[in-house]
């Protein structure tokens, strides 16, 4: 659902640098980055460990602040934003990491509805509901009493992405999202999350080393030391 009506990009980088350490033990991480990344858009990231992809995510995601140049997202300027303002942000943002981080004392259900507490507008009965309904959406409406530890490797992203997706998020953000899972189950949460997110109308970034799902991006950038190449 590419939105070309649309001005205004989802994501629009200028100029961006981004460094680790000070002085002597500065490391530059990021350089020159310039990206612009349409609504409803599916774009995946790929290049070797180290390259600076997380890094660029995590900037994207308002996980940390930008150091120079322009961020916008959504046509809000994140260099220099203050800390509330970097909150309010990433309240239109989901993320779904490699590792799940599913809280393991807490139930599925309880995970997914943790998506929703930073959103005042839902009531508690509201938060249940949506939690439900999103859990059966990803297949596990048999699985929303379980704990992670009584799930599979790919039911946990499922209920990671159910997590990241209950609150309609404008933007969803991934970090090698099918990495710890086999191939069938690789497939399976990727195809999910680009139906529902296409469904929803989200705007994907997706960082990845799996060259099998590939084929679910409108586009593909590569990095490479810091520096972002259009495939």
């Amino acid at each position: 659902m590419n939105n070309t009506t649309n001005t205004q990009p989802a994501v629009k980088i200028r100029n961006l640098d981004h460094h680790f350490g000070h002085g002597q033990l500065q490391k530059q991480v990021l350089t020159d980055i310039n990206l612009d990344i349409n609504v409803g858009e599916i774009v995946l990231m790929t290049g070797p460990s180290g390259s600076g992809k997380t890094t660029l995510l995590t900037l994207v995601g308002g996980l940390r602040s930008a150091q120079s140049g322009s961020l916008q997202i959504f046509g809000q300027e994140l260099y220099g934003a203050t800390s509330q303002e970097l909150t309010a942000a990433r309240r239109h943002n989901g993320y779904i990491f490699q590792a799940h981080n599913l809280h393991s004392s807490l139930t599925a259900f309880q995970n997914v509805r943790m998506g929703l507490e930073l959103h005042p507008s839902y009531s508690i009965a509201e938060m249940e509901t949506r939690a439900i309904e999103m859990l059966e959406t990803v297949g596990l409406g048999d699985r929303i009493n379980y704990y992670p530890d009584d799930l599979s490797g790919g039911q946990k992203q499922r209920v990671a992405i159910a997590r990241a997706l209950v609150s309609h998020p404008q933007l969803v953000l991934a970090d090698e999202p099918t990495a710890a899972l086999d191939s069938k189950s690789g497939r399976d949460v990727v195809s999910l999350m680009q139906t529902l997110a296409k469904e929803q109308g989200c705007t994907i970034l997706l960082v990845t080393h799996d060259d099998r799902i590939l084929d679910i991006a409108d586009r593909i950038v590569d990095m490479e030391d810091g520096r972002l190449l259009d495939k």
